[in-house]
């Protein structure tokens, strides 16, 4: 699956409740009200919404909290492919525009961007991804709990709530990168790598960890794969998801 978000027409994705209600063949985007396909990238919701968007009143009715009365539904950004990948590679590059400091107490350092991997529904799946803390991390969420398999500072600093709270670049294009694999002890090997200047030319490696059933079982079996980010306007650009060849 490879999606450049480059199209002559602008068009939108919604979100759905279902993912076979999701109007565009390849995406279900199950949280974050809409993102728009501008020509050349894509795009989350920008700023607030409308007083009077629907999916503001439905966000106010919902959570709140989180999404500050409704008008940044773009805070619980959830983005899943509409097809399963097993042992494959996943990329993407994005552009944070602006990080959105809700009082919101799950507004925290753990909040980034990452990758959902294996995904078998919203408790069971891999993140691979880069936190607001600066800090890459692999993790891995088995039943609804979440366990951090392996973890690095890449851009480094103080995080700090109300004065400090993003320590990523912001305006500038970096590539993430995941590769997961099964191997033949029956763990599963996921390796992460990050495109950004800051790092040197090309992709860098910074993580890898083998699972061998941490905290409950490697998830072996084939998912979807998708998009997570938290309390952010973000762009999107040149997503790949590749099966490796047997």
């Amino acid at each position: 699956m490879v999606d450049d978000f480059d199209q002559s027409t602008p068009s939108t994705i919604y979100e759905t409740g279902a993912m076979t209600e999701s109007t565009d063949p390849q995406w279900w985007l199950n949280s974050g009200g809409y993102m728009t396909r501008t020509g050349k990238m894509l795009s989350s919701v920008q700023g607030q919404l409308g007083n009077s968007d629907h999916f503001r009143w439905l966000y106010a009715d919902s959570n709140p909290t989180d999404t500050d009365n409704g008008y940044y539904p773009q805070n619980l950004l959830r983005l899943v492919t509409r097809i399963k990948f097993k042992n494959f590679n996943q990329q993407v590059f994005f552009n944070i525009q602006n990080i959105n400091t809700s009082a919101s107490q799950n507004r925290n350092q753990s909040n980034g961007i990452f990758f959902f991997n294996r995904y078998q529904d919203g408790k069971t799946l891999y993140y691979v991804g880069i936190r607001v803390d600066g800090t890459a991390v692999i993790k891995k969420k088995f039943a609804g709990e979440y366990t951090t398999l392996k973890s690095v500072v890449v851009y480094p600093g103080s995080y700090q709530f109300e004065i400090q709270p993003n320590l990523l670049p912001t305006h500038r294009w970096i590539g993430i990168r995941s590769e997961v694999i099964n191997l033949i002890n029956n763990s599963v090997l996921i390796t992460m790598y990050i495109n950004d200047s800051y790092l040197g030319t090309g992709w860098n490696k910074i993580l890898e960890v083998e699972d061998s059933g941490k905290n409950g079982n490697a998830i072996t079996n084939e998912g979807y794969a998708g998009i997570r980010s938290d309390f952010m306007d973000v762009n999107f650009d040149a997503y790949a998801a590749i099966e490796n060849p047997d």
